[in-house]
């Protein structure tokens, strides 16, 4: 069995070097999507890793728009031509780090191949508050002047949107990052380009990437594989629209923890956090 991740990333390449490490000696490739906003030139020394490649197509990506779908989806076809056929492929971020030791997520994976590994929410107060991203008019995915004013007028003045399937509705905070089968990543990947409707409708919505997949895969056959997990400790606590940085004062939760990997540390706000974890071998 072999696995595909795909890092989404944006900074501290030093942080991902770290990640990818610990990942040894288990069958692991690590496929880096680096948004075209940034320097290559500081993440290329990560190409020598023999587990790392970079993928071909960046995309300059607008925090919560639909161009990280997009980056996402065009990752995910470049690990399906490869040359090698992994049974599984994860999304994640170049924020993440393991909690638990990787051959627990191996063997969990091994496990429970054909399943799906994602994380959404119930119809909940979630949902109560995120369906104003679908029905509302977003212009996130633009960068022209004066887009946010000329998205409050269409929602005020247009009736509100549909989702273009009818299909119910499924996702939440924790859905950006899945692991899925190869088959499923396939039915994903082909669904979305062949449905140019789909595309044009999701591209005026706000965060689509903690829904679109979610509700895809759910109103398909892969329903039955689902599992409602992702595997990571994400703090909410907080609120706002960013998970917390977890920090030292994190490392008691994230030993109590069942999860196998969390998100989000920062080295430069605080490195003590991965020592604390690194010291665990795991």
């Amino acid at each position: 069995m072999r696995i595909a991740c795909i890092i989404m990333a944006h900074k501290n390449p030093q942080q991902i070097e770290r990640f990818v490490k610990k990942f040894d000696p288990f069958p692991f490739d690590f496929f880096l999507h680096i948004d075209r906003k940034i320097d290559l030139e500081p993440f290329q020394y990560l190409a020598r890793l023999p587990q790392v490649q970079f993928v071909q197509h960046r995309v300059k990506i607008r925090w919560a728009s639909y161009n990280f779908v997009h980056a996402m989806l065009l990752c995910m076809k470049e690990v399906l031509n490869g040359t090698t056929k992994y049974d599984f492929i994860s999304v994640m971020s170049g924020q993440d780090y393991p909690i638990k030791p990787v051959s627990e997520f191996y063997s969990t994976l091994e496990k429970n191949r054909n399943k799906n590994f994602i994380c959404f929410e119930e119809q909940d107060d979630w949902w109560n508050h995120a369906i104003t991203r679908i029905k509302k008019y977003h212009l996130t995915n633009f960068g022209f002047r004066g887009r946010y004013r000329l998205q409050s007028f269409l929602s005020v003045i247009l009736p509100d949107r549909k989702f273009p399937l009818p299909y119910t509705l499924y996702g939440g905070p924790r859905a950006m990052c899945m692991t899925l089968s190869r088959e499923c990543v396939e039915y994903i990947v082909n669904f979305i380009d062949s449905n140019k409707r789909l595309q044009r409708f999701v591209r005026l919505t706000w965060g689509p990437d903690e829904f679109l997949v979610p509700t895809l895969v759910m109103n398909s056959v892969f329903r039955e594989t689902v599992v409602n997990n992702n595997f990571y400790y994400i703090d909410w606590s907080k609120g706002g629209v960013n998970p917390k940085t977890l920090t030292a004062e994190d490392y008691g939760m994230l030993l109590s923890s069942d999860k196998l990997l969390a998100r989000k540390f920062d080295m430069e706000e605080d490195a003590g956090i991965l020592d604390l974890l690194d010291n665990l071998k795991i």
